[in-house]
Formats: C-alpha cells, structure tokens, sequence
C-alpha cells in the first residue's frame, strides 16, 4: 500500500534512483549493478554552470562481480554525469580496490575505510552499502533458505522479523529458535 496523499500541496524538487540489476552469468559468478541518478525538474544553478531541467546532476554506475561466497572477484565504476567535470570521475578507478572484499563480512566498514571523505565518492559509496543485500536478494533463488547444512542460515538475527527469538523463526526454522529470555529469569 503506499503512503496515503499528503494533505498540504507540495511540488516536486528532485529525484534520486538507485536501481540494482543482478545477472548470473554464464561462468557461474553473479553481476550487481546499481545506477544512480540524481534529477531537477527545473534548471539547476550550479556553480559548474546550469544543469536543465530534467538532465542528470548525477549518473553514476557500479559492477561488482562475485562468486558465491560473495566475495568481490571484480569492480568497475562509472560516472556519465557530474556536476564538477572531471573532477567528480576521477575516483571511479579506485573502486577497483573493492577486488577481495567479501559482501557479507566487513564489506561497509571496508568501504568506509577505503573510500572515506576526499578519497572517492560519497554517491558512489552509497549506492556500495546497499550491495550486500541486493547480492543476497539476487542469489536467494540458489539455495532454500531454510535448508539445513548445519550452519545458521545469513538472515536470521539480522532484521526484527528474523529475530531468532521471534515467531517467523519459530516458525519457519524452528532448529535456530531460541526463546525470549522474561525478566524473571
């Protein structure tokens, strides 16, 4: 259900989009890709010059491509539009940094590290956090996500309704559920 209509008249004064794509390929290593972009609906003053309406502020993309284990075995960035040009491009072949670093152990606070402040690209490395889920989202086909190997399964203990002590898990993976502690205990 979306939000209900606000009741005070508004108007549109920007745009952002992340959109993520994953593609399994061929080799048997998965492609995420994110594309950002940023969009006024009038003409933008910017200190670069004017930026019309509807022309990207901001058009940036990101490939990472991982294995299974979603470790990081190659990272390309790309940025179409930017307000200071090239200045605002030159960061994109340092995400190739981001080669050996695993999604699921580390990955944001490698990110952060790596490409804090001055050091890249603050847009770019927004659209990085978010890649450890889209990667999990795009592979959860792959594996039945309560299929028991032994090993608790990514998710559980990671949001509220997978909390390990609530109902879903009782549920859906009774091996993993443990029982709320009460006070009384």
């Amino acid at each position: 259900m979306p939000l209900p209509v606000p009741t005070v008249a508004r108007s549109l004064t920007h745009t952002r989009r992340l959109r993520f794509e994953a593609y399994k390929r061929a080799d048997g290593l998965w492609d995420i890709e994110a594309h950002l972009t940023d969009v006024k609906p009038f003409d933008y003053k910017l200190s670069s010059g004017v930026r019309p309406a509807g022309t990207p502020v901001h058009d940036m993309w990101i490939r990472l491509t991982v294995n299974l284990d979603l470790e990081v075995v190659a990272a390309l960035a790309q940025t179409e539009a930017m307000p200071y040009e090239p200045q605002c491009a030159e960061a994109t072949p340092d995400y190739r940094k981001l080669v050996g670093l695993n999604l699921g152990r580390g990955f944001r606070k490698a990110v952060q590290q790596r490409f804090h402040d001055q050091a890249g690209c603050r847009h770019i490395n927004e659209a990085l956090w978010q890649f450890p889920t889209a990667a999990i989202q795009a592979m959860a086909g792959e594996k039945v996500d309560n299929e028991d190997d032994g090993t608790k399964p990514f998710q559980l203990d990671r949001c509220r309704a997978l909390d390990t002590s609530g109902e879903a898990v009782r549920q859906y993976y009774p091996k993993w559920y443990r029982r709320a502690r009460t006070g009384t205990e």
